[in-house]
């Protein structure tokens, strides 16, 4: 890589406040506010509003959409397909 042209790739807590859950991994993403891990140390943390731990398709609570039922809604409220 040339050096001097990419940010500081350094560890980065995910926090996702309506699961509860947070991670910790590497990412050029930063934030002023902090948290102290598991491991003893301080890291920086970054609030997400969706994570794999909140997300509709990973915890298995994803509707699915009823197309056929707003087609045929569609017709009987606009009088169908001519």
């Amino acid at each position: 890589m040339k050096s001097g042209i990419h940010p500081p790739y350094a560890p980065v807590v995910f926090r996702d406040k309506a699961a509860g859950f947070a991670f910790l991994t590497r990412s050029t993403a930063t934030s002023d506010r902090t948290v102290d891990w598991e491991d003893g140390n301080t890291y920086p943390v970054i609030d997400v509003e969706i994570s794999s731990a909140s997300h509709p398709f990973y915890t298995g609570t994803a509707r699915v959409l009823d197309t056929a039922g707003r087609v045929e809604r569609f017709e009987r409220r606009y009088g169908g397909r001519r």
